[in-house]
């Protein structure tokens, strides 16, 4: 397969991030609080810098000035970008009944980030933030829909 990862944003001061290798499996993932837009501005180059044969960024929410350095970084590396609404993607992973809140939906994006952990061999979390989970489910979604997978991961099969 030809190098190539993705990188997953639940973009925010707070982020959520998770890299998919070129298998469309998760391979890390992480919550980072900046605490600041400037230190995201700064941060961005460090957090991309860090995944090998970067070639696609997916961010999910936090439009305007939070996804500016995203955009921008993305640009100068000459990556592969989208930007998807939260009710994209959770319309694709979760069933109707568990998006009908927004908490509903968090909750539920924990229980499946869990699987795609499992799945993927990444390692165990001591503590899952909701970023990082609903980070990860972005990459699902992004890597189903570019092809990375033929299909649903086993065990996920309900998407």
């Amino acid at each position: 397969m030809t190098p190539r990862r993705l990188l997953a944003v639940d973009a925010g001061v707070r982020v959520g991030i998770a890299v998919f290798g070129p298998d469309g499996r998760l391979e890390r993932y992480r919550s980072t609080n900046f605490g600041s837009v400037r230190r995201l501005k700064s941060g961005v180059y460090g957090v991309c810098a860090e995944v090998g044969h970067l070639t696609d960024l997916v961010l999910e929410g936090a439009g305007g000035g939070i996804a500016e350095p995203w955009l921008k970084e993305a640009r100068r590396r000459d990556l592969t970008v989208r930007h998807v609404h939260a009710g994209i993607w959770r319309e694709r992973l979760l069933h109707p009944r568990e998006r009908r809140s927004g908490a509903t939906a968090k909750e539920q994006a924990d229980a499946l980030a869990r699987r795609v952990i499992e799945w993927s061999g990444a390692p165990r979390p001591t503590s899952l933030r909701h970023d990082a989970a609903e980070a990860i489910l972005v990459g699902l979604w992004a890597v189903l829909d570019a092809g990375w997978l033929d299909g649903p991961p086993p065990g996920l099969d309900r998407i």
